[in-house]
């Protein structure tokens, strides 16, 4: 695992020869060592097909490439951070919830519909993040930022979790998600609990969850 939780806000990095890291810009707070930070075009994606594959899903979050020998200390704004593992399977995260992951995972980007249909693109515009999300695939390492700390929930076959999506982080395993509503008559005349919008995960895996409704 390259990347070591300093305080709640801060981790570390270990960087080796012939192995990548892969952050947001402005996001290296201090490091030691012979260790080289170049701009990322691709962010990951291999070759010209991954450029224009960020191009396409709008994944303006710009990244940056970290090599060499030695330690570097990653946070951002202040927010919360969060270390997730992969041994294989896929991550599903916002691209500016991404602190930093390993190289050795390969990145992408999938469209919303086609974990929800229309459902989907909606939950794209209520988010207020698009209607792409980037995936992490392979064995490694991710840090992602929250505000106010993650909570880790289990999803389990036959008892999906709702959240706010405002909420979500990012989820991983065999998961479809939807936007369900809970727009009633106390909605309509002002006195529901707020809650117009639910993200409803099914199957089996894990979601992610910050402690605030606010964004990044």
């Amino acid at each position: 695992m390259p990347f070591t939780l300093l305080t709640s806000r801060m981790v570390e990095a270990q960087v080796l020869p012939g192995q990548t890291l892969f952050s947001q810009r402005g996001a290296m707070l201090a490091y030691r060592g012979d260790v080289r930070f170049t701009p990322s075009i691709t962010g990951g994606q291999r070759g010209v097909r991954g450029m224009i594959g960020r191009r396409i899903a709008d994944e303006d979050t710009p990244l940056m490439t970290v090599e060499g020998q030695g330690t570097v200390m990653f946070g951002h704004g202040g927010h919360h951070v969060h270390v997730i593992d992969l041994v294989g399977d896929t991550l599903y995260v916002e691209s500016d919830r991404l602190l930093a992951f390993d190289g050795s995972l390969r990145q992408g980007t999938m469209f919303m519909g086609s974990q929800g249909g229309v459902m989907g693109m909606v939950r794209g515009q209520v988010t207020g993040q698009g209607l792409f999300t980037t995936t992490l695939e392979g064995h490694g390492s991710a840090a992602v930022m929250a505000h106010g700390g993650v909570l880790e929930l289990p999803i389990d076959q036959g008892r999906p979790v709702h959240v706010d999506p405002q909420a979500y982080v990012a989820h991983r395993g065999d998961v479809r998600n939807k936007l369900s509503t809970a727009i009633g008559w106390r909605e309509m005349v002002g006195r529901g609990s707020g809650e117009a919008f639910q993200l409803e995960l099914s199957g089996t895996g894990m979601v992610y969850v910050q402690a605030s409704e606010e964004k990044l």
